[in-house]
């Protein structure tokens, strides 16, 4: 009986998602802020509570941010990995600072101490990589000049994260330094040891996993990559982190090959993502910190656009491409969630937990909206800047702030002429 009513409760979720798709299509809408609402109305507190099926949508829900990061890994390949992060180190630590420090003023500010203050600044530090990759795919942005810069800082952000965690973990623990530092070490350690591969091994990693038969080389791939990021998070490194490593060890055609294979895959888990996240937020126990929360996300919208403004602006791209930079980065999610989990389980203040939670669900919903407005809301404002000084019949120039061809062809990446970018030099 338990059986027959998790298959409904599946089916029932799975053909929810294809409707509210189907919604966002027509309406031109990113899906996620309609996957969230979904989770909460479901979820615990909800209109209509699951009750078997929540360790499928769970364990669903880390599948989807696996696949993200490991088809984002594949726009990449490993030289142009470890390039990034040189030069993105400078935007790296400003994005650090800028948006850590809020969530660490908030929670000093309302007396919770200095351990709660470090899980607050994780929590408005780190962009959802996973809503963040959805965006992207999801309004064509994979080939524009700007997304390099973007993923230079999502993957600054992963990495700190593996040292941040950690850190946080033998902080609530009590451990001390010490503990601290043994548990940095040991996640420096997993993160140079599966870089190394996929730089000086790639090609047995790919010699690995290649086959003839797309069944074939769909199971190794899907293997290999659950399996590393399995990995990586039991070693106290971010599964995250190991998919996108994985995703970097293969190129070529294989690369397009896999991508190609585990997209479906990668769509239907990733919004399974996004309902677990709603699933587990209780709508009641938001309004009492709703008021901090649209602040810290008030907040946190600002921030974010400047890091986006800084990383675009260093690559050269215009003001158009700098904003689309900036609102990429705006969706908090997964990472921020599993801090304030972090905290709230080992003792830290009880309004911990709610203050993330509705901080997360405004700007996992308003961050894809803003995505979406943000060209219009450029034309609008280069229209008007050229009608003040140029006149009434002036027409703005276009420059290069137009979509290139990723490294990788991934069937993804647009041409120039799919979507001209009228702003003014870099």
């Amino acid at each position: 009986m338990d059986s027959a009513v998790q298959l409904i409760e599946l089916g029932a979720i799975i053909l929810g998602l294809g409707l509210l798709g189907a919604v966002s299509v027509r309406f031109s809408i990113s899906p996620i802020p309609l996957y969230l609402i979904a989770g909460l109305a479901f979820g615990s507190g909800g209109i209509l509570p699951l009750t078997t099926s929540e360790d499928f949508v769970s364990i669903g829900a880390e599948v989807g941010v696996i696949l993200l990061l490991f088809t984002l890994g594949l726009e990449y390949t490993a030289d142009e990995l470890v390039a990034t992060l040189r030069t993105s180190a400078p935007v790296g630590l400003a994005d650090l600072v800028l948006n850590a420090a809020p969530g660490a003023i908030a929670a000093l500010l309302l007396g919770w101490g200095p351990v709660a203050a470090v899980a607050m600044a994780g929590v408005t530090y780190v962009t959802s990589s996973g809503i963040t990759a959805k965006v992207i795919g999801d309004l064509g942005w994979l080939g524009n000049r700007e997304t390099p810069a973007v993923l230079s800082v999502l993957v600054f952000e992963d990495l700190a994260m593996a040292a941040y965690l950690p850190i946080l973990t033998a902080l609530l623990a009590g451990a001390g330094l010490l503990g601290g530092a043994a548990a940095l070490a040991i996640a420096a350690a997993t993160i140079t040891a599966i870089l190394f591969v996929a730089l000086r091994h790639g090609a047995l990693v790919e010699r690995f996993v290649a086959s003839p038969s797309e069944e074939v080389l769909l199971l190794k791939v899907l293997g290999l990559t659950l399996l590393v990021a399995g990995v990586a998070q039991q070693l106290q490194v971010s599964a995250a982190v190991g998919a996108f490593l994985v995703g970097i060890a293969l190129s070529g055609p294989l690369a397009h090959t896999a991508q190609k294979l585990l997209s479906p895959l990668r769509d239907l888990f990733a919004a399974v993502f996004f309902v677990f996240f709603g699933l587990h937020t209780d709508p009641g126990d938001l309004p009492p910190v709703l008021g901090v929360a649209a602040l810290l996300a008030a907040a946190g919208i600002l921030t974010k656009l400047a890091t986006g403004w800084i990383a675009a602006r260093r690559a050269g791209v215009a003001t158009t491409g700098r904003l689309r930079a900036g609102a990429a980065l705006t969706p908090r999610g997964e990472f921020n969630i599993v801090i304030a989990g972090l905290a709230v389980s080992a003792g830290s203040n009880a309004r911990l937990g709610p203050l993330a939670a509705a901080y997360v669900l405004i700007l996992a919903v308003a961050g894809p909206v803003l995505a979406r407005g943000t060209e219009p809301l450029a034309a609008r404002l280069r229209t008007r800047r050229a009608a003040r000084e140029q006149g009434p019949h002036h027409a703005p120039q276009t420059d290069d702030d137009v979509p290139v061809p990723t490294t990788r062809t991934t069937g993804d990446a647009r041409t120039a002429d799919d979507t001209q970018d009228a702003a003014e030099p870099a």
